[in-house]
């Protein structure tokens, strides 16, 4: 490109995750031809957030206060906490409004390869809010990999040194799925975790 400043718009957006210097580049154009005005509405919103945003005390997700709305809301089940990986997974279990409890975010999953282990993941904290006595029960909602099994397994452990019991969440065949277009992973664990019928 003739645009040094262009080029480097382009080599920032391929930071987001899933865009390569194809999408970048129709990003940047889209931008710069079509929303100027959208483009500094983004800038300024980012710029906004990293001066912003940081993580709750109490239960690691994003926040712009010390404790987020979730932990602040005394409607929400006190004795049920639900342990996640990331702040996307809590995005996630608040969009199904399946859930009123808690939650706790591990930033990440038990991988030593990869510089995790319980001290990034805050599990000392979370052991302590164990302690404390108002949780009864922690839903495990760790991601179906080898390693979210073993984090999931390592707080369940922790839990139950504190009289807590521990769930794991479902997995298997998804809603409309047909059974020829399931991996067999994912129709080993539907086996085994199936469910009496009432």
């Amino acid at each position: 490109m003739s645009s040094p400043s262009l080029d480097e718009l382009i080599t920032s957006l391929k930071c987001l995750p899933g865009v390569g210097q194809k999408s970048a580049q129709r990003m940047a154009l889209h931008l710069l031809e079509r929303e100027q005005a959208g483009a500094k509405r983004i800038s300024t919103a980012i710029l906004n957030a990293i001066d912003t945003v940081k993580h709750c005390q109490r239960c690691r997700n994003f926040s712009d206060d010390t404790v987020c709305e979730i932990c602040r809301d005394e409607g929400r089940d006190q004795a049920t906490l639900c342990v996640v990986e990331t702040p996307a997974d809590v995005l996630a279990v608040e969009s199904s409004a399946a859930y009123r409890g808690r939650y706790f975010v591990l930033l990440g999953r038990l991988s030593p390869l990869d510089g995790y282990g319980p001290g990034q993941l805050g599990l000392d904290e979370l052991e302590q809010q164990f302690g404390e006595g108002d949780i009864r029960e922690v839903i495990l909602a760790t991601s179906a990999t080898v390693e979210g099994d073993i984090t999931a397994q390592y707080i369940a452990d922790c839990a139950a040194r504190h009289g807590i019991k521990s769930s794991r969440l479902a997995r298997g065949i998804p809603l409309g799925g047909e059974l020829e277009f399931v991996d067999s992973g994912t129709l080993s664990k539907a086996l085994s975790g199936r469910q009496e019928i009432d």
